[in-house]
């Protein structure tokens, strides 16, 4: 019996989930969290359990991709237990976003998990600098992390940078080559105006994947690629690479007519759009029927009606959205 598809009002098929597992992250980077942080209480988070069973419903309603995110997803207690039953569950893509601190021994059992790619994080490649936007982090920490993605045997790896102006935007071309070097793909992510920051104005601070591709064509000529990615980012390749070069564009191209995207916060809110709003508890669901799946299933199909058509993020540095992305998943 075919699996029932989910779609939305505006025929677009989603068939992608990202689920975060914590709000927890050992860094504080600048443009993701405020430095003191108030995170959930553990009670209003979702046991491994419970988000298990959301994947598993999510799955039989015809999603082919989860991502796993944070927060950190690798500072959750047991994660592993939840990678080794998502991976069973047949998806033809499984991959985490992760800050890459914890990759040193966590790379190997996450592969043999059932994990199939990895998002690390990467801003800079200078230590200062680095520590300036993670505020906590190590960068040869995150690097040996890469190696040791590279070593367990991952194929299935990329590099994400935010690039802000005045802070990493010079290092594009650095970045290209370590991507390059390592034999990974790289994406470069325009900054979101998700939650309350001080530490830069983001209008100021924001840098078009325009800029980033000019600055990238100095060096090398970019190609795009054919494949779709089954995500966001736009590709491109470059000739004497296996490197693609990825742009996530939410400011100036926005990538709404083609989303196949919903996000299930860890306190178990369905979020229809990365810039808007529109949720609805699955976790109230979750454990008012802890022995049925009908009406969660009932909910998540219906829930498909409030996703809207687009977001509308600005370009001046203006919060539309009060909540940081540690709450929303990456």
């Amino acid at each position: 019996m075919p699996r029932t598809k989910l779609t939305d009002r505006f025929g677009r098929t989603v068939n992608y989930v990202r689920l975060s597992v914590t709000d927890r992250c050992d860094f504080r980077c600048v443009y993701c969290m405020a430095e003191d942080m108030t995170f959930l209480p553990r009670q209003q988070v979702l046991t491994l359990e419970e988000i298990a069973r959301v994947a598993r419903n999510f799955v039989d309603l015809g999603t082919e991709k989860i991502r796993l995110t944070g927060g950190e997803p690798l500072v959750r207690k047991d994660i592993l237990e939840l990678v080794k039953e998502i991976g069973t569950y047949g998806l033809r893509d499984f991959a985490m976003t992760t800050n890459g601190s914890q990759l040193t021994t966590m790379a190997e059992p996450l592969r043999k998990a059932g994990m199939h790619r990895l998002n690390i994080s990467l801003d800079s490649l200078d230590a200062d600098k680095f520590h300036d936007i993670t505020r906590t982090g190590r960068l040869s920490q995150v690097l040996d992390g890469i190696d040791a993605a590279r070593e367990a045997g991952f194929r299935g790896i990329k590099i994400n940078t935010v690039v802000m102006k005045g802070r990493n935007d010079e290092e594009v071309p650095e970045l290209v080559e370590f991507a390059r070097k390592k034999q990974v793909d790289i994406t470069f992510i325009e900054e979101m105006p998700l939650g309350e920051i001080s530490e830069h104005d983001r209008g100021l601070a924001l840098c078009t994947s325009e800029e980033v591709r000019d600055i990238i064509r100095k060096h090398h000529d970019l190609v795009p690629a054919t494949e779709d990615s089954g995500g966001p980012a736009r590709y491109y390749r470059m000739e004497d690479s296996k490197t693609r070069v990825g742009f996530i564009s939410p400011h100036s191209h926005n990538f709404c007519s083609t989303c196949n995207r919903v996000r299930v916060t860890v306190e178990g809110r369905l979020l229809l759009c990365l810039g808007n709003e529109h949720s609805v508890d699955l976790r109230r669901v979750l454990r008012g029927h802890p022995e049925s799946d009908g009406k969660l299933r009932e909910t998540i199909i219906n829930a498909m009606d409030l996703k809207p058509e687009r977001h509308h993020f600005s370009s001046n540095g203006d919060v539309q959205i009060l909540r940081f992305m540690n709450m929303t998943g990456g």
